[in-house]
């Protein structure tokens, strides 16, 4: 049962604004009349809890040093606890339906989708998930489809992993032979597999467009993966792909912008201070008005980090950072029910210290999922 309280003397980070005022919440939602028991909580922020578009940081909680664990719904309980102490109330996990095996295999992504539909009624984090299709695997599109359709998948990403310039000029592509050898592939038989991925990459284009059609016809989104070129985004938004998920360069990322797509850029690549992979600056794309949303990626710390370095820096107020990590991403789920505090919606929000910006509190759909320290002394009434 999801709590009925009145959450006072906290500044709110309202739609209209921040301001020190009452938050009502009841029956999981936000509330316009006070009811319940009233909590102190003065001295402290209340921000909409984040959404998380994009992240496979779970995968450390399912691959123990080598290999993956046989208990994965364990894995995916300890990934929301930890979704939640970083006030993530909505988690996209994206999983890999890839030619490189082992965690990112068609058999592995079963057993996630499996284990989530096993551990989600015992969590408060509402948990979702992205397949994460490599499009050279054209034997697999008959079977993405049916997994699409059994397990209910929204949201689709297309990418392209496969390192055409290494195949192309008959050279072993770097790291080959461990990659093969971590799951359990032999190595020369990986790179034939490899080698003939590529040589009938002119068989894509075609395959794709009849293949997003299709999924489009079934209500699902899609997105597409680090595109460099401005030509590329126009061929993806010509098959009715419209979000645009690390564009690799401002002209993709501007491209994305004028034809009116949705843009996503990795958390991690803000805080840094840029791409890891010398790709463009979230940090620079923020400050030009091409970020719609901000995905985890691979570090659930950095969503929250990443709004305050923003807001701290200048580029824009908390609360126009803060929509890249709540409402932003929620509009581009077609989550109209989440994003911002205001009455009706759920009571998605996380209780933060403002001097140490530390979570101290995440409340999903009205139900505790993380609290900690004095927040949950003042719960208590202690």
């Amino acid at each position: 049962m999801s709590a009925a309280l009145t959450l006072q003397g906290a500044q709110v980070l309202w739609p209209e604004g921040p301001e020190v005022r009452d938050l009502t919440i009841a029956d999981g939602r936000v509330t316009d009349a006070p009811t319940g028991r009233g909590v102190d909580l003065s001295g402290y922020m209340i921000l909409p809890g984040i959404v998380d578009i994009h992240g496979d940081g779970f995968e450390r909680h399912l691959a123990p040093r080598r290999g993956a664990m046989k208990d994965v719904d364990q894995g995916l309980i300890a990934t929301e606890a930890e979704l939640a102490a970083n006030g993530i109330t909505t988690a996209t996990l994206a999983q890999f339906y890839s030619w490189e095996g082992g965690m990112r295999g068609p058999e592995f992504a079963e057993k996630v989708f499996t284990g989530l539909a096993t551990i989600r009624p015992q969590v408060d984090t509402d948990l979702l998930v992205q397949l994460r299709f490599e499009i050279p695997m054209l034997d697999d599109y008959a079977a993405i489809e049916d997994m699409i359709a059994r397990h209910a998948i929204p949201y689709v990403v297309f990418n392209d992993h496969l390192p055409h310039e290494d195949l192309a000029k008959g050279k072993r592509p770097p790291r080959l032979t461990g990659q093969a050898l971590r799951i359990g592939r032999n190595p020369e038989k990986h790179l034939a597999f490899m080698q003939d991925l590529h040589a009938r990459m002119p068989e894509v284009e075609p395959a794709l467009d009849a293949l997003s059609a299709r999924l489009i016809a079934a209500g699902v989104r899609l997105g597409s993966h680090d595109e460099a070129t401005a030509a590329a985004r126009a061929r993806n938004r010509a098959r009715g792909i419209h979000i645009a998920e690390f564009p690799e360069t401002l002209a993709a990322a501007e491209a994305a912008r004028t034809g009116g797509d949705s843009i996503i850029m990795g958390a991690p690549n803000l805080v840094r201070g840029g791409s890891h992979k010398g790709n463009a600056s979230a940090l620079e794309m923020a400050a030009m008005g091409l970020i719609d949303a901000l995905a985890s990626d691979y570090h659930y710390p950095s969503l929250k980090r990443a709004a305050f370095l923003l807001a701290d820096g200048g580029v824009c107020d908390l609360a126009a950072a803060w929509q890249l990590v709540s409402l932003g991403p929620a509009r581009i789920l077609g989550l109209g029910d989440r994003g911002e505090l205001r009455p009706g919606l759920r009571a998605d929000l996380t209780v933060i210290d403002p001097a140490s910006r530390r979570i101290m509190a995440t409340m999903a759909g009205g139900r505790i999922s993380y609290m900690n320290g004095a927040v949950a002394a003042r719960f208590m009434g202690l």
